[in-house]
């Protein structure tokens, strides 16, 4: 069962149960976590830095390409909406979309 920590939010630990879950409907499950245009990839709102566990993680989706050549993505962020994960994640939440009712360690 992987677990998706997220590093700036007190290390907040969510187990994954079904990996066929976007990696934004696992941090959904455990907290509030911003996103806007309902997964479809369309905005970089539920964007999050990935620290760890790369590897665990779907290929680029075409949207999240675009992004990355838009220079709206920086190669550590993925779109929550558009990754699945096969193993172990650690991110963290950018400061351009962290919620102003959530404590922030970073």
């Amino acid at each position: 069962m992987p677990t998706v920590v997220i590093d700036n939010l007190q290390s907040k630990s969510i187990h994954c149960e079904d990996k066929r879950e976007s990696l934004l409907d696992i941090l959904l499950s455990g907290t509030d976590w911003m996103h806007a245009c309902g997964g479809k990839g369309r905005c970089t709102t539920c964007k999050a830095k990935i620290l760890k566990g790369r590897e665990h993680l779907s290929p680029l989706t075409r949207p999240e390409e675009q992004y990355v050549k838009l220079n709206k993505l920086r190669e550590d962020e993925r779109l929550t909406c558009q990754t699945f994960i096969s193993g172990d994640v650690t991110v963290e939440v950018p400061k351009e979309t962290q919620l102003p009712h959530l404590n922030y360690s970073k």
